[in-house]
């Protein structure tokens, strides 16, 4: 598996010359549309980075994370007020909310629940919250500004993902300090922790970024500063490890294909039965991740302070067969 590692790696270096990330405070270059360098490894995907507004700085903030319901929604999350920018799938605006004080902390992660409603975490306030899709509060996990250690049923300490189970069981990656996920029932009723000891060994972990669950309820933890996967049964026993590197998002389909996201490579891997499918290059630092459950499309949120955005990547259809003329 450190093949798959390496193809990363490489794809990222041969499609796109060296990136030095800039400073915040660094002045932003011209706009140039991006196109030329981004690209799937395989061929399989058409990718553009201007999904939503045409001009970075249109944004107004860093772009953190972006979900896709399956509906026809995309809502990205960005780091300034309004916080959720809602919009049809082909990049035309449909609505916006988010005032200035909804976030004590920081705007870290967004995401669809299997209901439709939005869930957010807030990686300072050591919250996660769900929100109705125009933005009444319904649900808080945590505390707000209180933190919690591994063992902790009721507090993070700076939380910043969250993926949802087959029976709509929520699981939060709480990972910045703490070392575990936390599942919870649908009403939010604490269920169990996944991991919860820091190091390199079977069934530890070093800075949880991300968690998906397959169809089977395992859960898979992603483990960032180990470049690896961690992969739990639904009781949370550990069962193997996947390497891969993954500062990001990730996502687990209907079918089985995974899809994690690296902040450092700027790419997305595709993966299959843990085997490297597919790389596809994005813009940025795909910090957030989303893929739309219904068209198979990728979309990516850049953290690049001075150049905010979102790619999307769009399945090429197949040629040939029932298709060929």
């Amino acid at each position: 598996m450190n093949r798959c590692i390496a193809a990363v790696v490489l794809f990222a270096a041969a499609v796109t010359p060296a990136f030095a990330q800039a400073p915040a405070t660094a002045p932003a270059a011209p706009y140039a549309p991006p196109s030329s360098t981004l690209a799937s490894l395989t061929g399989r995907y058409t990718v553009r980075g201007d999904f939503g507004v045409k001009e970075p700085k249109e944004w107004g903030g860093t772009t953190t994370w972006v979900a896709a319901d399956g509906k026809g929604t995309v809502v990205v999350m960005v780091r300034v007020a309004p916080y959720f920018r809602f919009f049809s799938t082909d990049g035309k605006p449909l609505r916006q909310w988010g005032d200035k004080d909804l976030f004590p902390g920081e705007a870290h992660s967004v995401h669809f629940g299997p209901d439709g409603n939005v869930w957010a975490t807030d990686s300072n306030d050591h919250t996660v919250r769900k929100f109705s899709p125009t933005g009444e509060l319904m649900l808080t996990l945590g505390k707000s500004k209180v933190t919690g250690d591994n063992t902790s049923q009721d507090a993070f300490n700076r939380p910043n993902a969250v993926g949802f189970g087959p029976r709509g069981q929520v699981f939060v990656s709480d990972g910045y300090a703490n070392q575990r996920v936390v599942e919870f029932t649908p009403e939010g009723k604490f269920v169990r922790i996944f991991g919860g000891k820091k190091g390199a060994g079977d069934g530890e972990m070093a800075m949880v970024h991300g968690v998906s669950i397959d169809a089977q309820g395992r859960v898979y933890a992603t483990d960032s500063d180990n470049q690896r996967v961690v992969v739990f049964d639904a009781q949370g026993k550990f069962l193997k490890n996947i390497a891969m590197p993954g500062r990001g998002g990730s996502f687990m389909a209907a079918d089985g294909t995974f899809y994690i996201s690296d902040v450092n490579s700027g790419a997305v891997a595709v993966m299959k039965n843990d085997q490297l499918v597919d790389v596809i290059k994005v813009e940025g630092r795909p910090h957030g991740l989303a893929v739309d459950p219904t068209t198979g499309d990728v979309y990516t949120s850049s953290t690049v302070a001075t150049r905010p955005g979102v790619t999307k990547a769009t399945p090429r259809r197949a040629t040939g067969g029932a298709d060929a003329k």
